[in-house]
């Protein structure tokens, strides 16, 4: 009688052990995996360098919308410029910034250095909003911001690709990829403003 008590104690106990184990691995697994996607999931785990050559730390952009745009000086498109500096100047204190990162992946219109197109921004278009230094935004060069921005298994939303010069994608506060934007529709089209103002 007694060996039996005993056994069945044994034998109760180990599946209590079992189970506080797999609790425990269940919270390991809770507490781990939200992060893991979350740092899959935004852009602001990169880090790349402004057209002056400086650190630029996406991460700084935490808690703004941002507007990410492929630049081109040579482009039919080239004068979005003029309304993205004026989308950027309406919005820029309410939580909102573009990022330009000019490229020469598009019949080599964008040629230059940074230094050169910095002047010619500026001097054209009084751009003010961030400008990157020059990258490509396609083919196996590509930067690893716009493999990020293409592919879904990385920004979670969607596979895309950079059809020309002033594709826009539109980053949420949290740095995750919410829009993406085709190169002929201009900066202050109603539906990128809707999205900018959360309407």
């Amino acid at each position: 009688m007694l060996l039996l008590v005993l056994c069945t104690v044994s034998c109760t106990s180990k599946p209590k052990e079992k189970s506080k184990e797999t609790v425990a691995n269940e919270e390991t697994t809770k507490k781990t995996t939200p992060e893991k996607t979350m740092e899959k999931g935004s852009i602001h785990q990169f880090a790349v360098k402004d057209i002056a050559g400086n650190d630029f730390k996406l991460a700084d952009l935490k808690g703004k919308k941002v507007m990410f745009v492929n630049t081109a000086s040579e482009c039919g498109l080239t004068p979005q410029y003029e309304q993205l500096q004026e989308v950027y100047n309406k919005y820029k204190d309410q939580n909102f910034t573009i990022i330009g990162f000019p490229a020469n992946n598009f019949g080599a219109q964008e040629p230059g250095s940074d230094q050169q197109i910095a002047k010619f921004c500026k001097a054209n278009y009084g751009v003010t909003f961030p400008m990157m230094s020059k990258i490509s935004v396609k083919g196996d060069d590509m930067h690893e911001v716009y493999q990020f921005l293409t592919e879904k298994s990385l920004n979670g939303l969607v596979d895309s690709e950079v059809a020309w010069n002033f594709q826009k994608y539109l980053v949420n506060a949290n740095g995750e990829l919410e829009k993406v934007i085709s190169p002929k529709t201009l900066p202050n089209d109603e539906a990128v403003l809707a999205w900018i103002e959360g309407k």
